[in-house]
């Protein structure tokens, strides 16, 4: 039995969805698809899907910012309603808001454990406007205490989305060029540190992939980033080791070109046995 998961950062979900996403959305053999700065009300959420997929998000306070979603395909058990999560708890919502949504999977793998999936948009951060960076580390250090909080309840828990965090120097084509840059930041990336260390969860794309350059998720609109390759590695799926464990392979689904990309983002697809 396998389970698929795909997360993008959509840039826009209404914007994607005139561009080709739903081309995607039709070839692609995730179960699952978690969806960050979708920008749009939840209502809407289901109409830009289609019927195939039961969706649930948690929309940003400030109209056209953030927001997140999950999509499961209706032919899953798919998402308990009873067990969805807007919002971190601990962190004030006028700050945070449109940032996390957790869901509840009754036992996606067959083997007797249920899952917790969530989609996190990570604050950016900007090192010339210092509250950015305050309200992206408050968001990290809660978002620690709520992963091993999940954890401890005994099931399996999937962190996806876009964490706006090049961990290594393997995430990130121009490294040196960015040491002192926001979402490459020594501070940043000594949360992944941590999570992916001493506390035992498990990057998931690059234990698959193994050690070298990338692959990259995301493309600066600038420039020839795109056709140079010159990108990040900043979205993720980082899991408990137990569901870590059965990850059978993990592609990013990159367009054949630059004119063809329906976000700036590609998505992460992993399949998991």
């Amino acid at each position: 039995m396998s389970f698929t998961v795909a997360t993008v950062n959509v840039n826009g979900l209404r914007a994607a969805a005139r561009k080709g996403m739903g081309d995607w959305l039709a070839a692609t053999p995730a179960d699952v698809v978690t969806l960050q700065e979708v920008r749009a009300p939840e209502e809407l959420l289901g109409g830009l899907l289609g019927e195939d997929w039961t969706v649930v998000g948690e929309a940003s306070q400030l109209k056209g910012r953030a927001g997140v979603a999950i999509a499961a395909r209706a032919s899953l058990a798919g998402i308990d309603l009873a067990g969805v999560r807007r919002g971190l708890p601990g962190l004030d919502a006028d700050a945070h808001t449109g940032r996390w949504l957790e869901a509840d999977l009754a036992d996606p793998l067959g083997d007797g454990t249920a899952m917790t999936a969530i989609s996190c948009y990570m604050h950016s951060g900007n090192t010339e406007k210092p509250q950015t960076m305050t309200d992206k580390y408050e968001f990290l250090d809660v978002m620690m205490e709520r992963l091993e909080t999940l954890r401890g309840k005994g099931r399996h828990v999937l962190l996806t989305g876009d964490i706006n965090i090049a961990h290594t120097e393997w995430d990130i084509k121009n490294w040196k060029g960015n040491r002192k840059s926001a979402g490459f930041l020594p501070e940043e990336r000594a949360y992944l540190d941590r999570l992916t260390g001493e506390l035992g969860w498990v990057d998931v794309h690059r234990t698959l992939y193994g050690d070298g350059p990338g692959p990259y998720t995301w493309w600066s609109q600038r420039g020839k980033a795109f056709d140079n390759d010159s990108g990040w590695r900043i979205d993720y799926q980082l899991a408990t080791p137990e569901l870590a464990a059965r990850a059978a392979w993990a592609q990013v689904d990159r367009a054949p070109s630059y004119d063809t990309r329906w976000s700036d983002h590609a998505p992460l697809v992993i399949s998991y046995s």
